[in-house]
């Protein structure tokens, strides 16, 4: 068993919360620009923190009047916008409690979110989505950001609120304490169910703090950051109020295709993604090069940028290579800093692991790459790579004041003031996951002798998307499997860009298939594995099987395997459970195909 601790820098007092940033900014920084929203003629416009604290007192009493308590939990249904964290606020300062949603959700899954949490209110983007919270059945008020007619949520609720005195929504939000539940984030659990972590004031606010000191030159007054994760995902909400607590200008924006040009005008210091983002840059700058007749050279440029990241692992690069280094800054390196805006300082990579080749390729372009490591249950990152303490390749030390270990069987467990409180209404759970103080991440890890932590592995069946996204495969698996032609499947995706899965057909159901279909007989599915019409019918399947998740749980790619798991195969327990790894190795193949055209296109 191998312990790495960092001595604690930073303390949360018991009355302290997380809108305390927003007001106690307000009236000792007026002047701050909180955050800058976009109109639609593509310009950014800037909003005090001044009138940043007005308007969530506005919202707060709009809340109160629609019948919010302290305690309630309000449920926030939208894609990212300045309405979410707008919102987001409102809810706190009106002593509620925050239940974020996807805005990719299926109904069930929203259905069962609303039930679970008992949400009372839940504020939503659209009339799509206002369409799907019907769907759930739910008992619930809801609030539309952009109605089909009518005032929005905004309006809506300022209007409902004037006849509340503000000073109320003062006293609710002194009387939040530091361990009061702050949101309710809901995370894919491998029986299909998500949970819903707590997470505190506490939890957040001591986050907030970490952050600001492992990233001062990023998190700091006259810094900025352009936000496009979700905003339902802890890693978008923690750099939301640690950007708020340390004066960092924020913007928003929601459409990913529109990325370049929002980063080219808002032109942020620093970014936060997941590694696909990162993919898509390096992979669409390459290939631009290439097909301009450009690609030796962007290769080559390519190749000296990760040379020049690791020789200062090293000792630092030689003569020749700083000179390869300074003429392909002129003509290649500039030019991708420039797609980020130009002023990127640094940026923090999440959700998934990124690779050590891609982390070498932007250190050397002048993009360091800080990539960490964490999960809902530990209030996003509990370890990073700080600009004065990188070991590309890993997911650096822990924050101040907690503690990595790495147990016999290897799995990483972790400790401090931001893991959770609990899962909601779900005791069985907090006692797996939380033991003595320490929580099981379900990942399995190494620590070396300075603290650097390196993930090898993932004990859990949980899925991580190249994009950050967690999936529960059994979701999608049970419900393959329901489907007579179908006998196993297994969902694959973890580090990929989308998911896919492998199918096999029962052997016993066949037969019939094939006289139906006027097919001829055979043994097994080897001879049908591309047959179209049995593609067709896997295909049914899966289109009725991704109803059940959201657009960035659904599988995208199937292949059918010529034969079925089997226990004598090596694929199947005794109690006939699939062995991932056994079918990983054994058709890694088929899974790198699956892949290899959309790599090759990306």
């Amino acid at each position: 068993m191998r312990e790495y601790s960092v001595p604690a820098t930073i303390t949360v007092g018991d009355e302290e919360n997380l809108v305390d940033a927003v007001f106690d900014t307000a009236t000792n920084h007026p002047e701050t620009v909180s955050y800058r929203r976009r109109g639609e003629d593509g310009t950014w416009s800037e909003v005090s923190a001044t009138q940043f604290a007005a308007e969530v007192t506005a919202v707060a009493q709009g809340l109160i009047a629609a019948g919010v308590a302290a305690g309630d939990r309000v449920a926030l249904l939208s894609r990212t916008r300045y309405e979410w964290t707008l919102i987001d606020y409102a809810i706190l300062a009106a002593g509620g409690i925050t239940v974020p949603i996807y805005e990719t959700s299926s109904a069930e899954q929203i259905g069962w979110i609303l039930s679970d949490s008992g949400a009372k209110v839940i504020v939503v983007e659209n009339a799509k989505h206002v369409a799907l919270v019907t769907e759930t059945g739910a008992d619930v008020a809801v609030h539309v950001i952009e109605p089909d007619s009518g005032d929005g949520a905004i309006a809506a609720l300022t209007a409902q609120g004037a006849d509340v005195p503000a000073d109320e929504v003062h006293a609710r939000r002194r009387a939040v304490r530091s361990d009061d539940l702050a949101t309710l984030i809901y995370t894919s659990g491998t029986t299909g169910r998500p949970k819903g972590c707590e997470l505190t004031h506490r939890n957040l606010l001591t986050e907030c703090r970490a952050a600001g000191e492992a990233f001062p030159e990023l998190l700091t007054a006259g810094g900025s950051v352009l936000l496009f994760l979700p905003m339902a995902h802890v890693f978008g909400k923690v750099i939301q109020c640690g950007a708020t607590y340390t004066r960092t200008t924020v913007g928003h924006t929601a459409n990913i295709a529109n990325l370049v040009p929002d980063l080219g005008s808002f032109q942020p210091t620093f970014l936060l993604a997941a590694p696909r983002v990162f993919e898509k840059v390096y992979n669409s700058a390459r290939q631009r090069a290439h097909d301009d007749g450009k690609g030796r050279i962007f290769d080559l440029a390519a190749d000296t940028a990760i040379a020049w990241s690791k020789a200062h692992d090293a000792g630092g690069p030689g003569i020749a290579l700083r000179a390869k280094h300074a003429l392909f800054d002129k003509l290649v390196y500039g030019k991708l800093r420039a797609v980020v805006g130009g002023q990127v300082r640094a940026a923090v990579s999440g959700s998934a692991p990124l690779g050590a080749r891609l982390g070498h390729f932007f250190r050397g372009v002048g993009i360091p790459i800080l990539e960490g490591y964490g999960l809902t249950e530990t209030s996003a990152g509990i370890t990073v790579n700080t600009l004065g303490a990188t070991r590309i390749g890993s997911v650096g030390r822990p924050m101040p004041g907690h503690a990595v270990r790495i147990a016999d069987d290897g799995e990483i467990m972790l400790s401090g003031p931001i893991v959770f409180r609990g899962y909601w209404h779900n005791e069985q759970a907090t006692k797996e996951a939380l033991e003595d103080g320490w929580f099981h991440s379900g990942d399995i890890g190494e620590l070396d002798d300075a603290g650097f932590l390196t993930i090898t592995g993932r004990k859990k069946e949980i899925i991580v998307t190249a994009g950050g996204k967690n999936v529960a495969p059994a979701v999608l698996e049970d419900r393959l499997r329901a489907h007579p032609l179908i006998s196993q499947c297994m969902v694959v995706g973890d580090a990929q860009p989308f998911i896919a899965a492998l199918v096999t057909v029962d052997p016993e159901a066949l037969p019939g298939w094939r006289e139906r279909n006027g097919k001829p007989a055979g043994d097994g599915a080897a001879d049908l594995v591309d047959d179209p019409d049995l593609r067709a019918e896997i295909a049914a399947a899966v289109e009725e099987a991704n109803k059940a998740v959201s657009r960035a749980e659904q599988i995208r790619e199937f292949r059918i395997l010529p034969v079925d798991f089997t226990e004598a195969g090596g694929e199947m327990t005794p109690t006939l459970k699939v062995k991932r790894q056994v079918v990983a190795t054994i058709y890694a193949d088929d899974i790198a195909a699956i892949y290899a055209k959309t790599s090759a296109n990306a």
